[in-house]
């Protein structure tokens, strides 16, 4: 069974499907809260929404049984925000001219059914729209001002409002989302949680590769869980899972951040958490935090338009210029003499007012160490691409050369490197990390700390193979079931 769908009277719903049962609002809200067991999903079809009314009720009480209900409450808040449409995803706004512009008439009113719209031109906005507002029916009413298309106001719809002819093309998008939220099984046994790995299929350099993902969903139901693989389109389905796991390059200002806030919000394990990607992802941020804890790093300064100048005397030529949020060896460069510190740096700073400046350290590779929970798990050894002074090299053509790897078990890691690369982690949180560090002689300097490093099968998990994935999948599951056992 995957769910309920709560209705004001049974002949709102005359849908019929296997995985679902129908439920009115009195016998929901009247029933024993025991009844049902925790996560169940609950798709609440009530006529109204209104505050104190039945609707609003059945989503609230069952955020309190510990089910989950389409929409919730917050949902149905934000729904009644006058302010709703002005703080819709840029998703929303781009699609808006490629789905409207055809169209004559400047007013538009577009129906998105569980995120699906009867009018195929419609169906990335409508899904978008769901993604913005999770709530099984929903009305958007359009409008275009000065040759710009503009979302006027969004509402849940109620049953009895549905257009003439929409019907049946609901009870099928219906009948198709419930069986795709349906609960996966292993055998015969439900598995206790529900996992999402949030995944691009078309990112060139995942930080996962397709045979690591094939590994982590095995983990997964190993440890108990019901393993999907989604994509941003998935936003509005965040709430339906225990754990979210992102394998997809993370920024700030970007959907993987959007997923982690909400999932953190709905309650969720999430890895990476919304703080670990904010401090993670700016070079600013990681420079004055390993400074305040004491952790050694290269000669580092934060420069600013004022203070360029005083670069070259303090840490020397050649040093390396990094913008703030780069990742994966871009935006970091290595400038030689003080007329390229100058441009470089001035180039920078047109995209932020801090950059950050280190002293260049040689080496002929750096270490990573992947910390999970505080504790280090895996150690690799990043050789530097071929007559270049990073592991990656990048043409300006896309093109990209990286440098050997080898992977060593942990107890055969220098000592000093996994302590130094533990208390970087820690200094950020308690979740996935990957510390960069450099290592000469007995100097050990930490150079950043990754809230997404890559594991993949082939180099990661070249010494641990399946135990790596298992190791990261089993912190998500003991956090989980430090949860439920708290909420006993």
């Amino acid at each position: 069974m995957s769910g309920i769908v709560v209705v004001d009277r049974r002949a709102d719903w005359p849908v019929a499907h296997a995985d679902v049962r129908v439920m009115t609002a009195w016998e929901y809200l009247t029933a024993d809260p025991g009844g049902e067991p925790p996560r169940t999903r609950i798709y609440n079809l009530c006529r109204s929404f209104a505050y104190q009314s039945s609707g609003y009720y059945v989503s609230l009480l069952a955020a309190a049984r510990g089910q989950r209900p389409l929409p919730d409450v917050t949902t149905i808040q934000d729904l009644k925000l006058r302010d709703g449409p002005r703080v819709l995803s840029e998703e929303v706004e781009s699609l808006l001219p490629a789905s409207l512009d055809r169209l004559e008439s400047d007013r538009y009113t577009l129906h998105a059914y569980f995120g699906r719209c009867p009018v195929q031109r419609h169906a990335r906005l409508a899904r978008a729209l769901f993604n913005a507002f999770p709530a099984p029916l929903l009305e958007a009413r359009l409008v275009r001002r000065a040759r710009e298309w503009r979302v006027e106001a969004v509402r849940p719809l109620a049953l009895g409002e549905l257009p003439s002819g929409h019907h049946d093309f609901l009870a099928e998008v219906a009948a198709d989302y419930f069986r795709r939220r349906a609960p996966r099984r292993r055998g015969k046994r439900a598995q206790p949680f529900d996992l999402a790995i949030l995944v691009n299929p078309d990112e060139p350099q995942p930080p996962s590769n397709a045979r690591a993902l094939r590994h982590f969903e095995r983990a997964g139901e190993e440890a108990g869980f019901a393993v999907e693989i989604i994509d941003r389109s998935d936003y509005g389905h965040v709430a339906e899972f225990d754990a979210l796991f992102i394998r997809e390059t993370t920024a700030v200002n970007h959907h993987t951040y959007r997923f982690a806030r909400r999932a953190a919000r709905e309650g969720l394990v999430v890895i990476d958490h919304p703080e670990s990607i904010l401090r993670c992802a700016n070079k600013v941020f990681l420079a004055e935090l390993m400074a305040r804890h004491r952790i050694r790093t290269p000669e580092t300064m934060l420069v600013h338009a004022r203070n360029i100048g005083e670069v070259e005397a303090r840490l020397g030529l050649p040093c390396v210029l990094k913008q703030p949020d780069s990742a994966f060896s871009m935006g970091v460069i290595k400038v030689g003499d003080a007329a390229e510190l100058k441009r470089a740096a001035l180039a920078m700073l047109e995209r932020s007012d801090l950059i950050v400046a280190q002293g260049f350290e040689p080496t002929d590779y750096d270490w990573r160490i992947g910390v999970i929970g505080g504790e280090a798990f895996y150690a690799c050894r990043y050789f530097m691409a071929k007559a270049h002074w990073q592991i990656v090299k990048r043409d300006g053509a896309g093109g990209v050369d990286e440098g050997a790897h080898e992977t060593v078990a942990i107890a055969d890691a220098p000592r000093a490197v996994v302590r130094a690369a533990v208390a970087a982690a820690r200094a950020i949180g308690d979740g996935l990390y990957g510390v960069d560090l450099k290592q000469a002689g007995n100097r050990v300097k930490v150079i950043e700390v990754n809230d997404n490093p890559n594991l993949d099968a082939g180099v990661e998990d070249q010494v641990l193979g399946p135990a790596l994935y298992a190791r990261v999948i089993g912190h998500i599951r003991q956090r989980l079931d430090a949860r439920r056992a708290g909420a006993r």
